[in-house]
């Protein structure tokens, strides 16, 4: 929550550039609010870790599915490894944004920000599966 009595934070902008500006110079975060407890600040490390893993696991996925699916058309095969790469860019873009507003947030004694990206990006790998499992069916009963 934000504490009226407070005055407005003048350390870091709150634009996306100033948010973009804390990812490559984080110990800026110190100039906003106070220390949260680090048991939450290292939670909240754990969580980016994660997120950064499933990027990897995705990036792994495409290349996987570029070089030993053979069998399938290239353009098939093009799309589903180039699917999987964005996806996990996009993953990895989204794990240091959400760690920077996450860290933010404790400082300011803010509530935690809401996303979107999980459910988006179980919705993507759900769809990418679904749709290797009717390729690999339709490759089998061909």
């Amino acid at each position: 929550m934000i504490d009226p009595a407070r005055p407005p934070e003048t350390g870091t902008s709150t634009s996306f550039l100033g948010g973009l500006r804390l990812w490559f110079a984080p110990a800026r975060l110190r100039e906003e609010g106070a220390t949260p407890d680090y048991r939450f600040s290292l939670a909240n490390e754990r969580t980016f870790l994660a997120w950064l893993r499933t990027s990897l696991a995705l990036v792994g996925g495409g290349f996987a599915a570029g070089q030993f699916l053979p069998d399938l058309p290239r353009p098939l095969r093009v799309t589903l490894a180039v699917a999987l790469l964005v996806g996990g860019a996009l993953c990895a873009v989204r794990a240091v944004n959400h760690w920077m507003r996450c860290e933010r947030a404790m400082r300011r004694g803010e509530d935690l920000p809401a996303t979107r990206f999980p459910a988006a990006l179980a919705l993507g790998i759900g769809l990418i599966a679904l749709a290797t499992v009717v390729i690999a069916l339709l490759g089998r009963a061909g």
